[in-house]
């Protein structure tokens, strides 16, 4: 569902400014637009990031789900988001010399900062790069006037130097994106309630028998856990939270393509030898 942005006075501008907004990286960057800040027509998300350790904000489903498939991305070191394209004096010379109307605050007729969704840090043979990335409704497409913001925005990133470009809903899977969301909050095994409690060195051993009875196995994930949980006297539901977590961990690899469930027999096609051993467990 498309998203409308709040436009932001010359005033409010220079106020974020100094807030910092649109400034930093990785776990110190702030997002210029915070959910707050905009009247958004999709579900407004906020979510704890693997890669940053921050909190994203995201102001549609489209954009929530493509930061799904940038966490689970082993070339991507950097996520931001509402990105602003500033300096505002840039993207106004663009339209000037596109004649192209720069967006305006309807009241003050103000020119506002616009913003890329995502501007993403990734690595390619060993070099960091940048790529922005806008997020729209294929049928958004069909509008002048967002193409129109749509090639200003293409040019001020050209003179960056920054590949950029559009994804619209064709180009995220779904499924894969559900199915990232169900595993996302595992990353970090000692915040697993049921395992709280134990000790680190019995927490290892615990993913190293999980992990082997893993392996051929000819029954659901849910037969698999319960049978660990009530083997091992673990409070209900930590094998499943166990394989959530060795799924985001990479330390299995299942097709996330189809979807996730559990009370199925699920094709475990590699087990990352040693993974229990690289667990960082205060």
């Amino acid at each position: 569902m498309a998203k409308r942005k709040r436009t932001i006075t010359k005033n409010k501008m220079e106020k974020l400014i100094k807030e910092g907004r649109g400034q930093g990286t990785g776990e110190e960057y702030r997002p210029w637009l915070l959910i707050q800040d905009v009247p958004s027509l999709g579900r407004a998300t906020r979510l704890k990031g693997i890669k940053t350790n921050r909190q994203h904000e995201f102001l549609s489903d489209i954009e929530r789900d493509y930061f799904y498939f940038l966490e689970y991305s082993d070339n991507v070191l950097d996520i931001r988001e509402q990105f602003p394209l500033l300096p505002v004096e840039e993207t106004l010379l663009i339209a000037k010399e596109s004649g192209i109307k720069h967006p305006v605050d309807p009241k003050t007729n103000d020119p506002v900062v616009m913003t890329t969704d995502f501007l993403v840090t990734t690595n390619i043979n060993g070099k960091c790069i940048d790529v922005a990335r806008t997020i729209k409704c294929q049928d958004d497409l069909m509008n002048k006037r967002v193409l129109e913001k749509f090639e200003i925005e293409r040019r001020y990133w050209e003179k960056q130097g920054v590949d950029w470009g559009i994804v619209t809903e064709k180009e995220i899977n779904k499924t894969l994106a559900q199915n990232i969301s169900y595993v996302h909050t595992y990353y970090n095994i000692d915040e697993i309630d049921s395992l709280k409690s134990i000790a680190s060195n019995h927490i290892r051993d615990l993913v190293l028998e999980y992990m082997k009875r893993l392996i051929d196995t000819k029954v659901s994930i849910r037969e698999i856990s319960s049978e660990f949980d009530n083997d091992l006297f673990l409070e209900k539901g930590t094998g499943i939270a166990l394989f959530k977590h060795l799924i985001i961990r990479k330390a299995v690899e299942i097709n996330l393509y189809e979807g996730l469930d559990v009370n199925k027999i699920i094709n475990i096609n590699i087990l990352r030898n040693g993974f229990y051993e690289e667990l960082n467990i205060s």
